[in-house]
């Protein structure tokens, strides 16, 4: 089973859970409740993980498609870029801007305990992916513990989710 596979069904992006720490960041950023295909789109946002050998990766970086493929057919430009732009990485390699679902799922962390989430991470094989990524780019050393690994993306998402909502 590919780790994007195991991400939907029990990693840090499981179809249940993930769209609902969404629901519950896009509540607290926004103070509204999305509206029924904003709705659907938060729970459809990261299911091109399906069948994905990488998260971070050419595959999993193109990840937003599949929801955005699905949203396109079912109500149309607004909502498939909604889906599209909620990867910072692929809104900026198309000189776009992300959408306002972007912030809302970077913000979801913070409704995620550090256990749960460390745990869901380890259990897919995500967590070894994520901790390379960022001692690659210079920002948490693999030799610091995994949680302090997770207070650092934490922080970091957190802060750049509340700091963007005001360019929507």
């Amino acid at each position: 089973m590919t780790v994007g596979t195991k991400s939907l069904l029990f990693g840090v992006h499981q179809f249940i859970w993930h769209p609902l720490t969404v629901l519950f960041a896009w509540l607290y950023l926004y103070r509204s409740f999305p509206n029924w295909r904003e709705l659907v789109c938060i729970v459809i946002h990261d299911w091109g993980y399906w069948g994905s050998s990488n998260m971070d990766g050419p595959e999993g970086e193109r990840h937003p498609e599949r929801a955005a493929s699905i949203a396109m057919r079912i109500f149309g430009s607004y909502y498939s870029d909604l889906c599209l732009l909620h990867s910072r990485r692929y809104a900026r390699s198309k000189g776009l801007v992300p959408s306002k679902l972007c912030w809302a799922d970077k913000f979801s962390i913070a409704c995620d305990p550090c256990w749960f989430y460390l745990t869901r991470a380890w259990l897919s094989g995500e967590l070894y992916e994520y901790r390379e990524s960022t001692a690659l780019e210079g920002f948490i050393p693999l030799s610091d513990g995994h949680r302090q690994w997770f207070r650092w993306v934490r922080a970091r998402l957190v802060s750049q989710g509340v700091k963007n909502i005001s360019d929507i």
